[in-house]
C-alpha cells in the first residue's frame, strides 16, 4: 500500500473503476492524497455516478505513467457541497496538477465566483484489499477493461485493431500482459481517456457490453481514442466552461438538498 500511495501522490492522472448497479464503469480522476491516503475529489456534475459507488469496492488505478498499478478496496464517499474540506485539505495539490482548477480556484475571489467547481465528493480509499501491477496503457490504442470478479472490479489493460462503437459490433481484444481474457458472458466496460495539454479537454471514451472468450460484444459506446486532443478554441472554451458550470451547479443543488447545507 505504501508504494501505491506514493505513486498515486506523484501522478497527474488516474482512474476509479467499480461495479455500478447497471454494470461496470470507470472515470478518470486527478490523484490526491488525504492525510497519506489515496483520494479523488470529483466535481458534483458526477453526482449520479458518485451515488453508484457508495458501499462498493473501487479500483484506483494508474495506467498512463511510469508506475502502473491498481489498488482495490473499500472507499469512504463524503459530499462536500460547500468545498470546505476540499479547500482545506486538497485544493493546493489539485492546483499543481490540474490547470482548470488553477484558473477557477487559485484565489478567494475565483473560488467565490466558481463555487460550483470547489464543491466536491471526496472518495477515499479507506481499506485496501489488493495491489497488483498493470501494463502501461497507450492512450491512442489501449483501454482499461473493467468486469466483475465476484463483488470486486477486475481490471486489465487491453488493445485491439480498432474500436467500433456500433451496437452489436464484435471487438476481439488482447490483454497487454499476454494472458487470455476467458470471458464468460459477463458485463464489461472498456474505457480510456485523453487530454489536451491545458486539460480543458479531458475526454473519456468507452465501449460497454458483454465479453465472451476474447470478444467484446458492444452494447453502447461513446468517443474514440486519440493520442492528444487539440486545445479548444476561444468559442469552444467558453461553451465548455458554460456546460461544466451548469452541470456542476445542478449537482451542488442536489447535494445541498441532501445535506441541508444550502448557500
Amino acid at each position: 500500500m505504501r508504494d501505491f500511495g506514493a505513486a498515486w501522490h506523484r501522478s497527474t492522472t488516474g482512474e476509479l473503476s467499480w461495479l455500478a448497479p447497471d454494470g461496470p464503469t470507470g472515470v478518470p480522476v486527478v490523484p490526491l492524497d488525504r492525510d497519506g491516503v489515496p483520494c479523488a475529489a470529483l466535481p458534483l456534475a458526477h453526482l449520479d455516478m458518485i451515488d453508484s459507488m457508495v458501499s462498493r469496492r473501487v479500483a484506483f488505478s494508474l495506467t498512463g505513467g511510469e508506475t502502473t498499478l491498481v489498488a482495490t478496496g473499500h472507499v469512504d464517499v463524503e459530499l462536500d457541497p460547500d468545498g470546505t474540506l476540499f479547500v482545506a485539505h486538497l485544493l493546493d495539490q489539485e492546483i499543481v496538477k490540474h490547470p482548470p482548477t488553477r484558473l477557477r480556484a487559485d484565489s478567494m475571489l475565483a473560488r467565490r465566483e466558481n463555487y460550483w467547481w470547489i464543491a466536491r465528493a471526496l472518495v477515499t480509499l479507506s481499506r485496501v484489499d489488493e495491489v497488483r501491477p498493470l501494463p502501461r496503457r497507450a492512450p491512442e490504442t489501449d483501454a482499461l477493461l473493467v468486469r466483475p470478479a465476484g463483488a470486486v472490479p477486475r481490471l486489465d489493460v487491453v488493445t485491439t485493431a480498432s474500436w467500433p462503437a456500433e451496437h452489436e459490433a464484435s471487438i476481439e481484444l488482447w490483454r497487454r500482459d499476454g494472458d487470455s481474457l476467458l470471458g464468460g458472458g459477463e458485463a464489461a466496460f472498456a474505457y480510456g481517456h485523453q487530454h489536451s495539454p491545458d486539460f480543458e479537454r479531458w475526454e473519456r471514451w468507452y465501449r460497454a457490453g458483454t465479453i465472451r472468450e476474447e470478444t467484446l460484444m458492444v452494447r453502447t459506446g461513446l468517443g474514440y481514442p486519440e493520442a492528444e486532443p487539440a486545445p479548444f478554441g476561444l468559442l469552444e472554451r467558453y461553451r465548455n466552461h458554460r456546460d461544466v458550470a451548469r452541470a456542476c451547479k445542478a449537482g451542488v443543488t442536489a447535494a445541498e438538498a441532501r445535506t441541508g447545507r444550502g448557500r
